[in-house]
């Protein structure tokens, strides 16, 4: 049963939905690797280190607020549990226990071109289908990569 109505065709809708779906689990699971790396990581740059990893926490869970409640707006129940996220996500495991400081920042850098290249993808499908949810995923990939760009350059030089 729908339960919210919205005037996009139903294919579309069914379209829009698959692709937010897909970003709330790699959003969701982004945000657990980034406070998992934050909860673990050491060595001489740790605070920075630190604090970054909780911004990119906070940036991915905010993101994931944004786009599952664009979902529910086009009648598509979102998905946000834990069985889900880790039986459909693209994230790249982070590893468990103590992480030094650089490895934390490779391992951001590789979740955050993992989730960004597969929002590439969508934005690309979506744009025929829904432009208003193709903007929500442009703005939130633009986030994304300078997130990327940030991590990036903690390692780099």
């Amino acid at each position: 049963m729908l339960a919210i109505n919205n005037p996009l065709p139903e294919h579309d809708r069914e379209t829009a939905g698959a692709a937010l779906q897909a970003t709330l689990t790699d959003l969701l699971d982004l945000s657990l690797v980034a406070k998992q790396a934050h909860w673990n990581v050491y060595g001489p740059r740790f605070r920075s280190v630190h604090v970054q990893l909780d911004e990119a926490a906070t940036v991915a869970r905010n993101h994931a607020d944004t786009v599952a409640e664009r979902a529910a707006a086009l009648g598509v129940s979102p998905d946000g549990r834990a069985g889900t996220i880790a039986g459909t996500s693209g994230v790249p495991a982070f590893p468990s226990g103590w992480t030094k400081d650089s490895d934390a920042v490779e391992a951001l850098v590789h979740a955050l071109s993992a989730v960004t290249g597969r929002l590439r993808e969508r934005i690309a499908e979506i744009g025929p289908v829904d432009v208003v949810t193709e903007d929500l995923l442009i703005g939130l990939t633009a986030d994304l990569e300078q997130q990327s760009w940030m991590f990036q350059a903690e390692n780099r030089g």
